[in-house]
């Protein structure tokens, strides 16, 4: 999305406020565009009505679908839905579903926005914005609870979400890699990286790493974290949190 369409953020919230949350599938954070707004009965949401019910059923089959509506370049809704990559169809289909009934709510008559759950991403907007890194809108989330040996548990997180990274690029159609580690002192890291699938894997390469570079600002000791954009996201923690 252009960067008049919707506002910067950079958010920082702890991930043991929003655990209450996030359990019972509300969303992580959305946002809306700023850009001018459209009418009741008006072609722009005719077409943006079409675009989620094509979204939600393109997407649930494979993790991933972006597409638009209408012939007016100038005046139609692109849209792109994204699952994270251990979800099944069913799981997918239900959390497309979800979040853009929820992003239409709260964005009622906004020709752009934006949510994030844990499982899946929806964003729309009237410019095209398909192939181009979406890296103005970070979140940054963590497990309030530190490691007991922040020195050492730093650079191995960071190493460990760098390999996974590479996982999710390097001649992977998904995008999408998770992976687990072993400490010293038998705990057991488990994380994931994903980008969307619209991105080439140059593109996906340093959409992930800038997320990790953001580590020390984010999740810097904190035994849980993750760095959420617009078109690429990591997630570590000392538990198993992924379906499979």
């Amino acid at each position: 999305m252009s960067s008049s369409k919707l506002y910067t953020i950079l958010l920082l919230v702890s991930l043991s406020l929003f655990l209450h949350q996030t359990c019972f599938g509300d969303p992580i954070y959305h946002l809306c565009s700023n850009s001018e707004n459209f009418t009741d009965h008006s072609p722009y949401e005719t077409q943006l009505k079409t675009l989620v019910i094509k979204l939600i059923y393109k997407t649930y089959s494979t993790g991933f679908a972006m597409s638009s509506v209408g012939n007016n370049v100038n005046s139609k809704p692109y849209g792109l839905a994204l699952c994270r990559g251990d979800l099944s169809a069913s799981e997918c289909k239900t959390c497309v579903s979800d979040a853009t009934k929820e992003i239409l709510s709260r964005c009622p008559y906004n020709k752009g926005g934006i949510i994030w759950y844990d499982n899946c991403m929806f964003k729309y907007s009237d410019t095209e914005f398909f192939g181009t890194t979406d890296d103005r809108i970070k979140i940054y989330m963590w497990n309030s609870k530190r490691a007991s040996d922040p020195t050492t548990f730093n650079p191995k997180t960071i190493e460990f979400l760098s390999g996974i990274s590479k996982k999710a690029w390097v001649n992977n159609p998904k995008l999408y890699a998770s992976g687990e580690q072993k400490l010293e002192n038998s705990d057991t890291l488990y994380g994931m990286a994903q980008c969307t699938r619209d991105l080439s894997s140059y593109d996906c390469n340093k959409c992930l790493a800038d997320a990790i570079n953001d580590f020390p600002r984010c999740c810097a000791g904190q035994i849980g974290g993750r760095v959420v954009g617009g078109s690429c996201n990591f997630r570590y923690e000392l538990y198993p949190f992924l379906k499979q």
